[in-house]
């Protein structure tokens, strides 16, 4: 199979892009990767590179976006941290991902058993890694579902899971809040943002529906317009 070129990247709708990366998915879980020359793909991409998704994930062993999408070298931008949290620098990488290099959408996966989950449902201050957690603390939070004092921390299971999700559906959020340029990208259709799920156990990819931004409505569903203002006002100075 040939790398992305050009004329391939720019013929993929956002909605191919998550056809590509389901069925790529489902390729691994069935142990049916597609065979490729990867230096053969190394010698096409070595001049330009045309990836068709950028993928937020989490820096966890297990869950390399190359592998359990499977997908080749110039395929997919891959950008890894623990907790799949967004900062500065994460945004800046996802805007030259859509913007300059012309990819088509944005995943942010989370993944079960997540170790930053588990360490931010836990309150844990460790260095470096305290600023970390705190990005994932309002998610630990805004989950109501567990009343009970003594269940909500990383032993169980079903909490960790709901933080979780609730993590990816705010990274999501945050990515649309914090970036004007994405945010016109979605409104033309030029590119669409998501969250999913990937299962350790089984390697499934679920992709959360109700996270599906791919236009101005959805902006307005995911995020309202509480913040915008203020960002196009600094945008267009």
């Amino acid at each position: 199979m040939k790398a992305h070129s050009s004329a391939s990247q720019a013929s993929i709708t956002p909605a191919k892009a998550l056809e590509f990366l389901k069925e790529g998915n489902l390729r691994f879980v069935n142990n049916l990767k597609v065979n490729r020359n990867l230096l053969q793909q190394a010698n096409e991409t070595r001049d330009g590179q045309w990836p068709f998704a950028v993928i937020l994930s989490c820096i966890d062993s297990r869950t390399s976006a190359e592998l359990i999408f499977d997908q080749g070298l110039g395929d997919v931008f891959s950008i890894r941290i623990a907790g799949n949290v967004v900062n500065t620098d994460i945004m800046g990488s996802l805007e030259f991902a859509c913007k300059l290099a012309g990819s088509k959408l944005i995943v942010v996966l989370g993944h079960t058993n997540c170790g930053a989950i588990k360490g931010a449902c836990d309150h844990v201050e460790m260095g470096n890694l305290t600023e970390l957690l705190s990005k994932i603390q309002p998610a630990v939070y805004e989950e109501t579902k567990t009343t009970e004092p003594d269940l909500r921390n990383s032993g169980n299971y079903k909490f960790v899971e709901n933080v979780t999700k609730i993590n990816i559906k705010r990274s999501v959020k945050t990515i649309v809040n914090r970036s004007y340029i994405l945010e016109q990208m979605v409104e033309r259709g030029e590119i669409a943002i998501i969250g999913a799920m990937h299962n350790l156990d089984t390697g499934v990819v679920d992709f959360l529906d109700d996270t599906w931004v791919s236009c101005k409505k959805d902006i307005k569903s995911q995020v309202g317009d509480s913040d915008k203002p203020a960002a196009k006002a600094v945008v267009s100075k």
